[in-house]
């Protein structure tokens, strides 16, 4: 994260990113339904590959979180300034919703529900579902970013696997959200609010168990001050 930024321009990274995120995302899922070309598959490499891109295109800028979830689970871990995360959350948010809506634009019909998260099974399953996807993206989140040990210039990579791979299994049974922004466009311009709670309290639960968990094994090293900032995952 470049902190040589003001607020405003890293925020506005991360509402861009959101954009991507969602527009690609949900675009794929509209792909799917509307020509059956991707398959489950193929949604999943799409979540996944577009928040690769994104990482190594604002990593550097903003610290890429793309996601309320990550930034409320790095501000709880004082991984991130407390006095920043509203302001990224407002953008990621407001990307996912202008993303959404400019699906809605191309698509009226609203296919797919725009990409609406929906759960397949059971709202106490998904509920578990979401939060332990969530807490394994937050702990990859965290070992790839935060930790010096760890290799930087893979992170965008490690980071958009675990999407991914959260999304092949994942993703029929709850569409894989782990991302409140991400489930709230969508939900937005499609009108489709069922269950919509799953993917609030989910995705910053698991974020924040993952944080944890991550922490736990990590432990403290002699060099830890008390703010503890995301290195660049994107090679200057």
């Amino acid at each position: 994260m470049d902190t040589s930024l003001d607020l405003a321009r890293r925020a506005a990274a991360e509402g861009l990113a959101a954009f991507a995120l969602v527009f690609a995302g949900c675009g794929a899922i509209i792909t799917e339904a509307e020509t059956g070309s991707l398959g489950a598959v193929g949604v999943a490499l799409v979540f996944g590959l577009v928040i690769t891109v994104m990482v190594y295109a604002t990593g550097h800028l903003s610290g890429a979180h793309i996601n309320p979830a990550v930034t409320i689970a790095f501000t709880l871990s004082r991984h991130f300034p407390g006095r920043d995360a509203l302001a990224y959350i407002i953008a990621q948010v407001a990307g996912a919703i202008a993303a959404a809506f400019a699906l809605l634009s191309v698509w009226p019909a609203k296919p797919a529900s725009l990409g609406a998260t929906v759960p397949t099974i059971d709202i106490g399953g998904a509920l578990v579902y979401e939060v332990v996807m969530t807490a394994i993206l937050m702990f990859v989140i965290l070992a790839v970013a935060t930790d010096v040990r760890a290799v930087g210039t893979g992170a965008a990579i490690a980071i958009g696997g675990t999407i991914g791979l959260d999304a092949l299994f994942g993703g029929p049974l709850t569409g894989a959200s782990m991302n409140p922004a991400r489930s709230l466009g969508p939900a937005l311009a499609s009108g489709q609010w069922q269950n919509f709670w799953v993917y609030l309290v989910g995705p910053i639960v698991g974020a924040a168990v993952g944080a944890a968990a991550y922490q736990l094994v990590r432990g403290r090293r002699r060099s830890d001050d008390g703010l503890r900032r995301p290195v660049p995952v994107h090679p200057r």
